[in-house]
C-alpha cells in the first residue's frame, strides 16, 4: 500500500482518539487508503511526481481524518511531503528543524488581505535561491486563521499568497468566502509558479480525478438511502 505522511498522521491522530471519529458520509464503505468509497477507489490510479519545492502541512485537529481533505492528495503526488499536527503550544519539533536547517526558503501560505501590513508578503514563489518549503496550514478557513495567528514561531517566514483568479472546482466542503480555495488547488498553482510544470498537472488530474469519484460515491449512497426509504413506504 503506497504510504504518505498524511496517512501516517492520521493514524497517530485515529491512535489517540478516545471515541470514532463520525465525518460526514460516515455510513459509506470506504477503502482505508484513498478513503473514497469503495467503488471509486482510486489507489491503482496513483504516480508520484518529481519537484524541486515541497510542502509541509500543519494541520488542525481532526482534517487527516476528513476524507474530504484534499492535503492528503499532495502528499499522495509529492512523496518528500511532510505532514504534522498544529498545536498552539507545543510546534512540531521536526518542522522547526526544517525551517531552520537552512536548505529550504521556507513560506507560509495565506492570503495577503489578514496577513498585516508588517509581514513581507510575495504574489509569485521566488525563482533564485534554495529550494522553496511551502507551509500550509491544512483547516477550514476559520481553523487556518486561528492556526496562523496563535503560531508565533512562523512569525518570522514570509508570506505567499496567490490570486487563482477563477472559480473553486471544489465542491466537497461549502466555501466561506469569495476566493477561497482548497489545499490542493493552492498547491497546483504554486508548483506551476515554481516551475515545478509536471507535478503541478500530475497533481491536477489527482485532484480532478478524486473530486469526481468522490461526488460520485456521496451521489451513489445518496441513492441508495432514497432507494431505501422509498421501499419502506
Amino acid at each position: 500500500m503506497h504510504d504518505n505522511a498524511v496517512l501516517r498522521l492520521r493514524e497517530a491522530r485515529l491512535a489517540r482518539s478516545t471515541r470514532p471519529f463520525l465525518a460526514r458520509g460516515n455510513k459509506v464503505r470506504r477503502c482505508q487508503r484513498c478513503l473514497l468509497a469503495l467503488t471509486q477507489c482510486l489507489c491503482d490510479t496513483l504516480v508520484t511526481a518529481p519537484s524541486r519545492s515541497q510542502f509541509s502541512l500543519l494541520m488542525y485537529d481532526t482534517e487527516p481524518l476528513k476524507p474530504s481533505n484534499t492535503g492528503r492528495l499532495i502528499a499522495d503526488i509529492l512523496p518528500g511531503t511532510t505532514a504534522f499536527q498544529w498545536s498552539r503550544t507545543e510546534p512540531p519539533e521536526p518542522l522547526l528543524s526544517l525551517i531552520s536547517s537552512g536548505d529550504w526558503q521556507p513560506m507560509v501560505v495565506f492570503p495577503a488581505s489578514d496577513t498585516g501590513e508588517s509581514r513581507k508578503v510575495y504574489h509569485r514563489p521566488p525563482t533564485t535561491g534554495k529550494p522553496l518549503l511551502f507551509i500550509m496550514l491544512d483547516g477550514t478557513w476559520s481553523e487556518a486563521r486561528k492556526m496562523f495567528r496563535k503560531s508565533p514561531w512562523l512569525d518570522t517566514l514570509p508570506v505567499i499568497s496567490v490570486d487563482l483568479n477563477a472559480t473553486s472546482a471544489y465542491q466537497l466542503r461549502e466555501a466561506h468566502g469569495e476566493g477561497q480555495y482548497c489545499t490542493a488547488e493552492v498547491a497546483i498553482a504554486l508548483l506551476e509558479l515554481s516551475g515545478d510544470v509536471v507535478a503541478s498537472r500530475q497533481l491536477t488530474r489527482h485532484f480532478t480525478l478524486f473530486r469526481e469519484r468522490y461526488l460520485a460515491g456521496k451521489a451513489h449512497h445518496s441513492h441508495k438511502v432514497t432507494a431505501k426509504l422509498e421501499e419502506s413506504i
